[in-house]
């Protein structure tokens, strides 16, 4: 009796001791896969994503620990799913996380590189209105200097236009008085009258009348004569200054021959034949025009 009561607790210890190792084998399991959900919940950016798939790892896990023996292959397997995607679910959590904030900062640089560029675009055209603005003051610097050279210029031309003609009318008054005071002295020392004269801008002009050539002829007349004699005289006073004397008549002929006879009453009476110049027109005579003797200034 006494054998028969001490083998039921003995049997009960032996099998404890049988199942002790079973047991440890399980709770190693469940423990580490809690230490891998510890390490997934210590980890902030993996635990934000997988906030569920936490939950359920945890409850699978307790399941595993209460899990009969028959079921706990089936829980053992749930266990290791779950936490498998928790860690998943993490991580991908952790890695859209790292993805946007690389997004953030790629959008950041983006725009500073865009902040840049446009601070540079601004200077460069900074710089452009500034050149431009400096060469539009060169540029009217330049042309208020050019007017002012032309002002200048156009004050001193007139300037000396002005003295040019002042002095260009006293040199014609002078002459004109010379030429006035010659006059008298020549129709003194001749005793004969000067043609009428005009000055214009190739001298002095004589115009002879048509009563001093015989009419249709190229001779003098003795109106002719006194009018050469009287020219020759005011040829030989002051400066020797060249002669052209121009005839005309409708036939050229005899206005050269008209022109050629008063050069040579001209030579004949003292005056350089190579100071003159004659030369026949082909022109009707008038009797107030038939020859002209011009005396250069």
């Amino acid at each position: 009796m006494s054998a028969r009561r001490l083998s039921g607790p003995l049997a009960a210890c032996l099998l404890l001791a049988l199942a002790a190792p079973a047991l440890a084998a399980e709770d190693a399991d469940a423990a580490r896969l809690r230490a891998r959900l510890e390490a997934l919940q210590a980890d902030p950016s993996l635990a934000r994503g997988a906030g569920l798939e936490l939950l359920q790892a945890q409850q699978a896990i307790a399941a595993l620990e209460q899990a009969r023996r028959s079921d706990r292959p089936e829980a053992l397997y749930l266990a290791e799913r779950r936490v498998e995607i928790a860690e998943t679910m993490g991580r991908a959590a952790a890695a859209r996380g790292e993805l946007a904030r690389l997004e953030l900062q790629r959008s950041e640089l983006l725009v500073e590189a865009s902040r840049r560029e446009v601070e540079r675009a601004r200077r460069e055209a900074e710089q452009l209105r500034i050149q431009a603005q400096i060469q539009a003051e060169e540029a009217e610097r330049l042309r208020l200097v050019a007017e002012a050279e032309a002002l200048a210029r156009s004050e001193a031309e007139a300037a000396l236009g002005k003295a040019a003609g002042r002095q260009s009318a006293q040199v014609s008054a002078a002459r004109r008085k010379e030429a006035e005071l010659a006059r008298q002295e020549a129709e003194l020392v001749s005793g004969k009258k000067l043609p009428a004269s005009t000055f214009g801008r190739q001298g002095e002009v004589f115009v002879l009348p048509g009563a001093v050539f015989a009419s249709g002829k190229s001779s003098l007349t003795a109106a002719g004569k006194d009018a050469a004699e009287a020219l020759a005289a005011y040829l030989q006073i002051g400066a020797r200054r060249s002669v052209r004397i121009r005839a005309w008549d409708s036939d050229p002929k005899v206005a050269m021959a008209r022109a050629s006879a008063l050069r040579d009453a001209l030579v004949a009476a003292g005056v350089d034949k190579g100071r003159i110049k004659a030369d026949g027109v082909k022109d009707p005579a008038t009797s107030k025009r038939a020859a002209e003797v011009t005396v250069a200034l």
